[in-house]
């Protein structure tokens, strides 16, 4: 969800106007928008966030198999490698089509944030 909330405003309607249009303006700014011309680099960034996403899924699970102790030395360390392994290919993928941790962040509307 949004970091950024109205909670109470003691200020002129303006302000307030102003904040929400700042906070319209943020969640406006994470939306996917694809057009023609920018079809390749959209296309790159939803699939970079849905394995974005996968990833945080799987590493949290296995940080509570971990923590369960359902895993052996063995398989920690290999999971732990393998977990690296993916994380840098991301990080040369977004470094690649230009994108950042907040770009791979797509706003849902009223669901808020993805991840």
């Amino acid at each position: 969800m949004s970091e950024n909330k109205i909670l109470f405003n003691t200020g002129s309607f303006d302000g307030l106007s102003e904040e929400i249009g700042n906070l319209t303006t943020n969640a406006e700014e994470s939306r996917l928008k694809l057009t023609p011309d920018n079809a390749d680099s959209g296309l790159a960034k939803l699939v970079l966030t849905l394995v974005e996403l996968i990833r945080k899924l799987v590493e949290k699970q296995a940080m509570r198999r971990v923590d369960g102790g359902s895993l052996t030395d063995d398989e920690i360390e290999r999971l732990g490698e393998t977990l690296m392994k993916l994380e840098m290919k991301m990080e040369e993928l977004k470094k690649h089509f230009n994108l950042t941790d907040r770009d791979l962040n797509i706003n849902l509307g009223p669901l808020g944030d993805l991840m």
